[in-house]
């Protein structure tokens, strides 16, 4: 498989640094929506009140903690988690479709992006939409089907940027051997340049951002001929 050009790079990584800028206020307004950060609206249907309660545990497990304010609640690693899995979900949707490898539940054969859009269109959802849903059905151990942040709805207008964003990407970036790296990576450079300008102690909240960096191809080659490669002969 091919990598990607410098070009090409250089689009994804706007891309995806736009993706999470959107996603992040797009999961906050749903989160505050459903009152995580405070107590619970009085007008909460139950199942919003079952959802909100998943969230505070789920949040609690990230690392949340209650505000210094009375009766409030952080919820920024709840808010960043949940950017995250809405943007990779479209995303692998996409990798699996221009890959052939998208499969439909009902059939259990693999559709090509064409039959996705139709399909899509019978049932009046968009294609990415669609294909999300598939995606996370093949995938359970990277999208979990108990994961919370996954049962929030992300306002219309932020789903509309994300799927314009994921689409606004050529072909070429999905069928690239080392796009999935560059994706992961670009997704915590603008966190590691705020880390890296702020120069304080390195904790476990900036670890992530500093450390999970994306390693070319080339660079693989190296230490492998010269660790294991070197060893061997």
């Amino acid at each position: 498989m091919p990598t990607l050009t410098r070009e090409l790079r250089k689009t994804l990584e706007r891309v995806v640094k736009d993706a999470r800028r959107v996603a992040e206020v797009g999961a906050r307004k749903a989160i505050e929506q459903l009152a995580v950060h405070r107590d619970a609206w009085p007008n909460q249907s139950e199942d919003q009140l079952a959802l909100r309660r998943r969230l505070l545990a789920h949040g609690r497990q990230l690392g949340d903690r209650p505000s210094e304010k009375k009766g409030e609640r952080s919820i920024d690693k709840l808010v960043g988690e949940c950017a995250y899995e809405h943007w990779h979900r479209l995303l692998f949707a996409r990798f699996l479709a221009e890959c052939g490898l998208l499969i439909e539940p009902t059939s259990g054969v693999a559709i090509t992006l064409a039959e996705c859009k139709e399909l899509a269109s019978e049932e009046g959802v968009d294609w990415l939409t669609l294909a999300s849903r598939f995606a996370q059905r093949m995938l359970p151990q990277i999208f979990r089907a108990d994961d919370p942040v996954l049962e929030v709805s992300l306002p219309p207008e932020t789903r509309q940027e994300l799927e314009a964003l994921v689409t606004s990407l050529s072909q070429e970036v999905f069928l690239a051997s080392d796009s999935l790296g560059w994706v992961y990576q670009f997704w915590q450079a603008e966190r590691k340049d705020a880390v890296n300008a702020a120069g304080g102690k390195i904790g476990a909240d900036e670890l992530p951002a500093v450390t999970q960096l994306f390693t070319e191809d080339y660079m693989v080659d190296f230490l492998l001929d010269n660790t294991l490669g070197a060893w061997h002969a």
